[in-house]
């Protein structure tokens, strides 16, 4: 799938901005059962916000770029302690339709 344009991305920062953090990562960081349920809530809802407890801004970055490298999904967002991730499932009954770029 090709990078997400700057008019998506924006679109879906909009969406994004009123969910709640379905992964919250604490003092031990990016574990397995953490990544797996990141890839379980990236396949059930395509676009998901995190919220990463650990470390400094510099862990932070690390643990997001871990993140996007495994998952394959693409860094909406960063506020803080907070990401937005976005993976497309085209098996999704009703997947999130982008707007035309």
């Amino acid at each position: 799938m090709p990078p997400i344009t700057t008019k998506e991305r924006r679109w879906l920062k909009q969406q994004a901005h009123h969910l709640k953090p379905v992964v919250m990562l604490g003092q031990h960081g990016l574990t397995e059962a953490v990544m797996r349920e990141i890839e379980l809530a990236l396949s059930h809802h395509e676009l998901i916000k995190t919220k990463i407890a650990a470390g400094d801004r510099e862990e932070r970055d690390k643990i997001i770029a871990a993140i996007t490298q495994e998952t394959h999904a693409e860094l909406v967002q960063r506020v803080g302690n907070t990401a937005s991730f976005y993976r497309h499932n085209p098996d999704k009954a009703q997947p999130l339709t982008l707007p035309a770029s």
